[in-house]
């Protein structure tokens, strides 16, 4: 029996509140929560605000996101009767939590985690003590509720490698064994790893610098189509096997995210347009991603004209989600040993 066995099978994952959400969450993540809330495993999805500010955010733009985010996960079909949706900031037990893991993790394992190589880059001096901390904190998230599945993708893997060491540590360092379960990793399924619009080999990015990179979930159809159009391509005509996208990078991320909308494999989309170029693919791929996206969009824009609403479904799920991680941390202190109350489920302290 794995370790995750022992524990009620549970879902988490969240995404941070910076920028605008683009086609790659979309299909990458939000498809596959929606995917994961009708299966046997609950299903916890969070609006991690507490990692965004590891870099700087102006308050009044981080608020926007942040309702943003979460008018994205209803209007892609997050049902808040079904998943828990909450903003991370709600339930204290995540800082709580991730203080105690901060004291468990070893600076060595944090040196070889190469996302804040990645994002601190040339001035590491300058970033902040949060960013080097990060995969602390994300172990909080997962372990606050002992959750035994994190969707992931291939830029968060090396995080819940970390996260399963942090919870083994802290299960032989107090003698609790199968206190924290180790969670295992959710990658890949049908989500595409979803590249930029101009340049096959980078991941699409809400950072990016050019807005033509990536499709907002926030744009119209006109911009959805402009940006198909104009997105890089080779002179070549599509292949008829997958095995003839191998050196075309942008060849193959415009057809898997064709794949990926249609729910149609690489196979089944090459079957029909091998041999084509792509002033007839992409017209094609335009039309999908409108009747797909302009959804969302129009979902997302009705949910943000109601801030009053999004707020009472954030507060709701706040407040299950403490209903979960705060026994939890109650029992993370006890087997710490600090002297305090145990806070119960309903949130009143016994002695």
């Amino acid at each position: 029996m794995s370790e995750a066995a022992r524990h009620t099978p549970r879902v988490f994952s969240g995404v941070q509140p910076t920028g605008v959400l683009t086609l790659g969450n979309y299909l990458g993540a939000l498809k596959r929560f929606v995917e994961l809330q009708d299966g046997p495993m609950e299903t916890i999805y969070c609006v991690v605000d507490l990692h965004a500010i590891t870099q700087w955010q102006e308050p009044d733009e981080l608020r926007a996101a942040i309702r943003s985010v979460t008018a994205a996960y209803l209007a892609c079909g997050l049902d808040p009767e079904k998943s828990i949706l909450f903003n991370q900031s709600q339930v204290p037990a995540h800082a709580e939590l991730g203080w105690v893991l901060s004291c468990v993790v070893r600076l060595g394992w944090l040196n070889r985690m190469t996302q804040f190589k990645d994002k601190a880059g040339k001035h590491r001096e300058n970033a902040s003590g949060g960013l080097y901390m990060y995969p602390a904190l994300m172990a909080a998230d997962i372990l606050a509720y002992r959750a035994t599945h994190v969707p992931v993708g291939e830029d968060q893997k090396q995080h819940l490698e970390l996260s399963r060491d942090i919870a083994a540590k802290f299960n032989n360092d107090f003698g609790v064994p199968d206190f924290f379960p180790l969670p295992e990793p959710l990658i890949g399924g049908s989500a595409p790893r979803v590249m930029s619009l101009r340049d096959g080999t980078r991941k699409m990015s809400k950072s990016d610098s050019s807005d033509m990179s990536r499709i907002n979930l926030t744009d119209d159809a006109d911009a959805i189509a402009q940006k198909i159009r104009k997105a890089r391509t080779d002179p070549e005509p599509l292949p008829d096997t997958p095995e003839g996208l191998e050196a075309r990078p942008e060849a193959r991320n415009l057809v898997g995210i064709y794949a990926a909308l249609a729910d149609k494999t690489t196979e089944g989309v090459l079957a029909e347009f091998g041999g084509q170029g792509f002033g007839a693919f992409k017209p094609a791929l335009a039309e999908l991603a409108v009747a797909r996206l302009t959804p969302i969009t129009n979902e997302m824009s009705r949910l943000m004209a109601d801030p009053a609403e999004i707020d009472r479904i954030l507060g709701a799920g706040a407040e299950r989600a403490a209903a979960i991680a705060e026994p939890i941390l109650a029992e993370t202190y006890d087997a710490v040993g600090f002297l305090r109350s145990r806070r119960q489920a309903n949130g009143q302290d016994s002695q």
